[in-house]
């Protein structure tokens, strides 16, 4: 399948599933009347779903030292101009007795896929939502626990993250510019609470706008194409940057960070997969990171990929 199959059953009006690896190499197309003979399961709801087991894991995250080594070469990419901004992941081993469907459907998250038996995601980001012929997408960038004191005022007074999130604004302007036009930023910067595991977690976001025209649907494909990988989370500018994680991450994220989408007819709503754990070789693996910038701080940026790692 590929991104014309998209413009072709979009135009249609038939509704599908789509779901993208981050490089936007491998896309998966599901007529939605195939998906009862498919062992996958989504939802893009906010509806909150029941606890039915408490949250438990253990974690095997990599070292420190071995994270601060990849830091430390962002930092030089980064004063070398080649970045200025870099979404460093990394892959946190995990143990726990629950299967990839009992996470799923345990998850309290907007977007949330279980493919197969190959992974999970219980993502709070959208990637994009195409309505009445307006683009919008939601970039999330800062994140901070929130029974840190004054967590909220922190985190929005922060100049580091200020200046992580503006970069991250702007690329999707100008990302959005690409497909549509009038784009504008309609909220920036606001607070949400995420649950993560046994802990709660505030993450700032910003709504970013653009207008399309009325033949969008026969263009979905094309627009996907010109908008991966997502910005938020790769980087800025975001070719040099994608070369710069594709040398220092050392992994191959594969579908984790990539996004999936619904397209119900009519509309087009989609996420990105973070919040994600993979089953290989009957090992979880859970993928998680954030933005580098100058200022920021290693241990701070080590916790953080830490606070994500969670059973929800």
């Amino acid at each position: 399948m590929t991104f014309d199959d998209i413009n072709l059953l979009a135009l249609k009006r038939i509704p599908f599933l789509f779901i993208s690896d981050f490089k936007a190499q491998n896309i998966k197309i599901i007529k939605l009347t195939d998906l009862k003979n498919e062992d996958i399961q989504y939802s893009i709801t906010d509806i909150k779903s029941v606890k039915q087991f408490k949250n438990t894991c253990i974690k095997i995250p990599i070292p420190f030292s071995n994270y601060k080594k990849k830091f430390d070469k962002v930092i030089e990419k980064i004063k070398s101009g080649d970045t200025y901004l870099l979404n460093l992941t990394q892959t946190t081993k995990l143990k726990t007795n629950y299967t990839l469907k009992e996470i799923f459907t345990q998850a309290n998250a907007k977007y949330k896929l279980r493919y197969k038996d190959e992974f999970v995601c219980f993502s709070p980001e959208c990637f994009i939502k195409i309505q009445n012929n307006t683009i919008h997408t939601y970039p999330m960038k800062g994140t901070i626990d929130s029974s840190i004191e004054n967590a909220k005022e922190k985190i929005l007074n922060d100049k580091k993250e200020l200046a992580e999130h503006v970069m991250i604004v702007d690329l999707l302007r100008n990302d959005l510019s690409i497909v549509s036009k009038k784009v504008k930023v309609e909220k920036f910067r606001y607070i949400q609470e995420i649950e993560a595991g046994d802990k709660k977690l505030l993450q700032v976001s910003s709504h970013i706008s653009g207008e399309l025209n009325s033949l969008w649907r026969e263009n979905l494909g094309s627009i996907l194409k010109n908008l991966l990988p997502a910005g938020s989370i790769s980087g800025t500018p975001k070719k040099s940057t994608l070369e710069i994680i594709q040398d220092l991450e050392e992994y191959d994220r594969e579908y984790f960070s990539g996004i999936f989408g619904i397209f119900d007819g009519n509309s087009f709503d989609s996420g990105v997969m973070i919040r994600f754990i993979q089953n290989k070789d009957n090992e979880l693996i859970y993928k998680s990171g954030g933005g580098i910038t100058l200022d920021s701080n290693p241990e701070d940026e080590y916790n953080e990929l830490l606070d994500k790692v969670y059973i929800p």
